[in-house]
């Protein structure tokens, strides 16, 4: 039988902020209403870069929890991340969860100049660099010859304060990243949302919870399972709502039933959303949640005063 998790909510900031005291501030604000973790996407075309924003926001709390979500493998040789990743984790008091991923985002890579392999590589990619920088989290220098990677007699440095490494987390919605996942992150992001609306509806939860269970094996149990919430609403009317979302995104087809059913969108009553939060937990085994900080974090605050920690 599997223990169930406390629950536990973070925001992810895609909005930065304008100076340093307005980032503290946003920081110390997410800690005092409840959330555990400020997360930050690492994206070439949003504001903060994520590694000076985490420590920053560390230095400006006390207890919250700072990550990455996620990296991009394709922009850092996994050896400089190990040592960027131990530092912080150093510096922020054993604060630091490493959210780690193969890159999507086709644009930015162009705007780059850099390429934009195909995914078949790029998993194969993230597999190696996840190998190197765990070898390096360990007391022994590392030896690794891969098809992407060559580390020789490497010794990590400095040593993280979380042992045997932070918290890895990898997400991903299609079976390989899944599985990638099921093998070696202590986190598991389930993202439900791809390129096509309808494989949001019928690629049920169940079934990319059965992928993870299946490849984890005796894992699964020490596994902490995660979404991104797409979107909050407290409201009265969770079907007005959801035809606010359909029509914001173009969906044909779709009906408010079907969005309001959707895992990743919480609209309802604070007792609706909450109870759809532990039917969520119960059956999925999902008790990590993060939102935005576009709004999302405050609809959602009254629900993680109530449930945080449970």
């Amino acid at each position: 039988m599997i223990t169930k998790r406390p629950f536990r909510f973070g925001v992810t900031a895609i909005s930065g902020a304008a100076s340093r005291e307005e980032w503290r501030t946003k920081a110390r604000s997410i800690e005092e209403a409840g959330y555990a973790t400020l997360v930050i996407p690492d994206h070439l075309v949003t504001l903060f870069s994520p590694i000076a924003a985490l420590q920053s926001a560390a230095d400006a709390t006390n207890k919250l929890r700072v990550g990455s979500f996620v990296f991009d493998n394709d922009f850092r040789h996994p050896v400089a991340l190990a040592k960027e990743v131990a530092t912080l984790d150093v510096l922020s008091g054993g604060r630091f969860e490493l959210g780690i991923g193969a890159g999507w985002y086709r644009e930015e890579y162009e705007q780059a100049g850099l390429s934009f392999d195909a995914l078949a590589i790029r998993h194969s990619r993230l597999e190696e660099a996840i190998h190197v920088v765990k070898g390096l989290f360990t007391d022994e220098p590392l030896t690794f010859s891969g098809r992407f990677y060559t580390v020789t007699g490497h010794h990590g440095q400095p040593r993280p304060v979380q042992q045997p490494h932070p918290p890895l987390l990898i997400g991903g919605a299609g079976k390989r990243m899944l599985a990638i996942a099921a093998r070696e992150a202590d986190i598991v992001s389930i993202h439900y949302f791809t390129d096509e609306v309808q494989d949001r509806i019928e690629t049920p939860l169940a079934r990319r919870v059965a992928w993870i269970r299946e490849v984890a094996g005796e894992r699964f149990e020490h596994l902490e399972l995660n979404t991104f919430i797409q979107g909050v609403e407290v409201t009265a009317e969770p079907y007005r709502a959801a035809e606010a979302i359909i029509q914001r995104n173009g969906w044909a087809g779709v009906t408010a039933e079907q969005v309001v059913a959707m895992p990743y969108y919480l609209l309802g009553s604070i007792d609706h959303i909450s109870e759809k939060l532990h039917v969520l937990r119960e059956q999925y085994h999902i008790s990590y949640f993060v939102v935005a900080d576009d709004g999302d974090q405050h609809a959602l605050a009254p629900i993680v005063a109530r449930l945080a920690g449970m």
